[in-house]
């Protein structure tokens, strides 16, 4: 069992209960899910790029990316139809906590001048969304086989109901917000 799953387990729900009062254990809010996605510009079209940012994914995840490609041409945005235009993975389970343990505790506090975390970037059903600008924050990656610098978007997919439920599990597990 990842060590961020046995804290929440063994921790956070017992302070969740306390603080909202729950009835049921059901109702404990929890992380269901987290989706990494990116974003190619057209300098991505290269296939070697494209390999090696697919690797470079894969050693951040753990999980090999699914590479998005346009359904028909926009001629103004420069898109053929069948292009690679982006690449998601979504994390559920071990390997959920596994990054987010390593999120929390080694990459984002290797960011440079990290003051800490937006507490408004929730939306109303709780769920938390972070952008990232550079990748070379996670420690998995060699610094000198990068080749493009490339941001990625973090989705926290939650069951609770509301965002003061969310903003006090992420809190509890660790997420370092701004005060």
């Amino acid at each position: 069992m990842q060590r961020l799953k046995s804290f929440y387990l063994k921790n956070v729900v017992i302070k969740l209960k306390e603080k909202f009062l729950y009835s049921n254990d059901n109702e404990i809010p929890k992380i269901q899910k987290i989706i990494i996605n990116r974003g190619f510009d057209e300098s991505c079209q290269n296939t070697k790029v494209l390999e090696n940012l697919l690797m470079e994914f894969k050693m951040i995840c753990g999980q090999t990316a699914v590479v998005s490609k346009s359904k028909k041409a926009i001629a103004s945005f420069k898109i053929k139809e069948n292009m690679a235009v982006g690449m998601f993975v979504t994390l559920r389970g071990e390997k959920m906590y596994s990054f987010l343990d390593r999120l929390i505790n080694l990459a984002l506090p290797r960011i440079r001048d990290f003051q800490g975390l937006s507490t408004t970037s929730f939306d109303k059903q709780g769920n938390y969304t972070l952008g990232l600008t550079e990748q070379i924050m996670f420690p998995e990656l060699d610094f000198d086989k990068i080749t493009k610098i490339e941001g990625m978007d973090i989705c926290i997919v939650t069951n609770s109901k509301s965002r003061e439920q969310s903003l006090f599990l992420l809190k509890e597990l660790g997420m370092p917000f701004k005060n």
